[in-house]
């Protein structure tokens, strides 16, 4: 069975000895996946020059879904190929904008689907963290 798993240099690098993805036979596995950028930066979040803080669920959403698509795209699949996501949610008062923003990349014939609160993720901008298993046929 062909096994490949790879750390993208063009994604946030990941915070500990994982990959971005494992590709077992025609399934591909992504990591739990966040909005942080390239360059570590949070996309849907914000600092001001005062220090107050802006997090958006939305963007954060948008961003998370973004790079998993990017991810898959490097091994020739998208979203489209999709088959189960699990989301997790620092805080279920985000659930709306959240499910608003997923329901623009996804419909009822999409991935199933799991959402469970966290207490925390790893950084404390981050509302969000999404992991992916994508099914596409060599």
């Amino acid at each position: 069975m062909h096994k490949q798993s790879e750390v993208l240099k063009n994604k946030a690098t990941p915070r500990g000895k994982y990959p971005h993805y494992r590709v077992v036979g025609d399934f591909i596995f992504v990591s739990g996946t966040s909005s942080r950028r390239k360059d570590n930066t949070i996309a849907g979040a914000d600092v001001d020059a005062m220090g107050t803080t802006s997090l958006d669920i939305r963007a954060q959403t948008r961003a998370v879904l973004d790079n998993i698509d990017d991810i898959l795209k490097e091994l020739g699949a998208s979203l489209k190929d999709v088959v189960d996501i699990s989301s997790f949610l620092v805080n279920m008062n985000d659930f709306g904008g959240y499910n608003e923003v997923y329901g623009e990349y996804f419909d009822h014939d999409g991935p199933t689907r799991t959402t469970v609160a966290v207490h925390q993720l790893p950084h404390p901008h981050l509302l969000i963290e999404i992991k992916a298993i994508a099914y596409k046929p060599k």
